[in-house]
């Protein structure tokens, strides 16, 4: 799981799919407050980080206190080596494909190839939509979030660009093969459909979509590719260069902000949706909402862009009215969301649901009014 630190607790901004965290159900904004026989107030974030981590199949038991719950949780986890599967995929129903990235790795450019192949192969031929989730994928590699959005958007259009100090900091990234392929391999985005490019496209956030998550939605937002629905993302828009020390030590220090196609810096402010979905934590605290904002010491986003375009997001400019949300409690919510042998994603997934909703409304099509 990625983690933060507030208030001297160790608090989760997003459970890593496939991991022991997320086969306990931790959920982002969970307080870790004991970790074993050791609380964790006092600690610093790398020490819990440290206490955390051990030999694959040993055991360790959290103390977890979660809005909304009287009586803290008590979760115990077998540790393991995790192996991410960057890039998943579904076909929903004839004609509506499924993606999901989990976090952005050296390859996930050439698997989300490979994942659209398949499924427009399954579809006998394009599909009529596609949902790309980046719910609680926090981040990864710069060059995968460049080749995910440069499968979706025309050659060579701004992806993104990052602005700091000094001139080594300068840097515009576009959607050419040059700003991600690591080699002189071929360019695996050759061998998609032509389609792709025009199929209309919904992505899903949340608060757990941070970094390379939010270079994708921006880029694709500002270029007006896709509709952003859900909830507003983490908010991490800075940029860390490694200093190698000696003693096999080095400072990480950030040297720059990244900004959307249209100047747009989302540091500590995040990705707002064009289209925001009920998360169903409305009626609690907005604490539980954890942000980049929301950490100790983060970066403050006090300085303008550079002068680039500047547009604002369309807002739901769509008149779609998603769906009410049903209030379950959080064991039926458990059990709605559990994801059987065989599945990529629950049929019961709310954001999901509307998503494919909105794909069939037809409304996307404002977006070429738009264009």
């Amino acid at each position: 799981m990625e983690v933060g630190m507030e208030d001297g607790f160790v608090k989760v901004v997003s459970p890593i799919d496939d991991s022991p965290a997320a086969r306990a159900d931790i959920k982002s904004g969970d307080l870790i407050v004991k970790i074993d026989d050791t609380m964790v107030k006092s600690m610093t974030l790398d020490d819990a980080i440290k206490l955390m981590r051990g030999k694959p199949g040993t055991t360790i038991t959290l103390v977890i206190v979660r809005k909304g719950r009287e009586k803290p949780l008590i979760v115990t986890l077998t540790r393991a080596i995790i192996k991410i599967q960057s890039v998943k995929s579904t076909l929903l129903e004839p004609g509506y494909a499924y993606l999901r990235i989990t976090q952005f790795q050296e390859h996930t450019g050439e698997d989300l190839v490979k994942a659209i192949d398949t499924l427009f192969k399954k579809n006998g031929g394009p599909v009529k939509g596609i949902v790309l989730d980046l719910r609680n994928d926090p981040g990864g590699l710069l060059n995968g979030a460049v080749a995910v959005s440069a499968a979706f958007l025309p050659k060579d259009v701004l992806v993104v660009y990052t602005d700091g100090r000094t001139e080594d900091s300068k840097m515009r990234l576009t959607a050419n093969p040059d700003n991600y392929l690591r080699g002189d391999g071929a360019d695996y985005l050759q061998d998609l459909p032509a389609a792709i490019k025009s199929t209309p496209l919904v992505v899903l956030v949340n608060g757990g979509s941070a970094s390379a998550s939010e270079i994708v939605s921006g880029a694709l937002q500002d270029h007006k590719r896709a509709v952003i629905m859900g909830q507003q993302t983490f908010g991490k828009a800075s940029v860390q260069t490694i200093l190698p020390l000696s003693n096999n030590a080095a400072l990480k220090l950030t040297t720059a902000r990244y900004y959307t196609p249209n100047g747009r810096s989302i540091q500590a402010k995040g990705i707002t949706p064009d289209i925001v979905l009920d998360d169903g934590l409305s009626e609690q605290d907005d604490s539980l909402k954890l942000h980049e904002a929301d950490l100790d010491r983060h970066l403050l986003d006090q300085f303008s862009a550079p002068p680039e375009k500047k547009t604002a997001p369309m807002g739901n400019v769509f008149n779609f009215k998603p769906a009410v949300r049903p209030k379950l409690t959080e064991e039926q919510e458990r059990a709605a969301m559990k994801i059987e042998p065989g599945q990529v994603v629950s049929k019961n997934d709310y954001e999901l649901s509307q998503a494919v909703a909105f794909l069939k409304s037809g409304k996307i099509s404002a977006l070429a009014v738009k264009n």
